[in-house]
């Protein structure tokens, strides 16, 4: 969605805001992958989680030399002026468990007024899975993750992409999805 050519600052700089459940681990993971694609993330993970996968992937993250924030700016023109996208990966599906609660709730305070582009991972946070958006943020780009959620019929953003060709057949058939046509070798599929 945003090729380094593409970005508005000469830094491919990018913010990769993660909660503290899955979707935080998932946020981990995308952070790495940017850093391999040449782009410059930092990490705000403000409630680490004690899991040791999601410790595992912190750790990666730093020996990739990926800085972490210590706070999040609340003075949204510093993100603005600090970098090219925000990746959402604060709530998730999980979002109703921690939307209320801190840091959740500044965190989304913040995320609501920035103006640079929001990308978030499976589900917008503050969005209920089901129902769709109640106030929460509103990204360009939603990367769906497995398959869309029942929540995804109400984006309206720029882009919305599949990430779901690791799915087993059993899963794919117990569920009764139908997963698009990946190219090549892509994992990912703009929908």
């Amino acid at each position: 969605a945003f090729p380094l050519p593409s970005l508005p600052r000469k830094q491919p700089t990018v913010l990769v805001v993660c909660g503290p459940a899955q979707n935080g681990a998932i946020g981990l993971v995308c952070a790495r992958h940017l850093r391999i694609f040449d782009y410059e993330p930092t990490i705000f993970y403000p409630k680490r989680s004690p899991d040791p996968l999601y410790r595992d992937f912190t750790t990666q993250c730093e020996k990739m030399d990926i800085p972490f924030l210590s706070s999040l700016p609340t003075e949204v023109q510093l993100i603005n002026d600090a970098y090219n996208a925000v990746v959402d990966a604060v709530l998730g599906a999980e979002g109703e468990a921690g939307e209320g609660r801190e840091p959740c709730a500044a965190i989304l305070a913040t995320l609501k007024h920035v103006r640079i582009p929001i990308v978030s991972l499976d589900v917008p946070s503050g969005w209920d899975v089901e129902a769709g958006s109640s106030g929460g943020i509103s990204p360009d780009v939603l990367v769906s993750l497995s398959a869309p959620k029942q929540c995804a019929r109400r984006f309206l953003g720029r882009q919305h992409f599949v990430a779901g060709r690791f799915l087993p057949y059993d899963v794919q058939k117990k569920f009764e999805l139908n997963p698009p046509e990946y190219p090549g070798t892509e994992c990912v599929v703009a929908l």
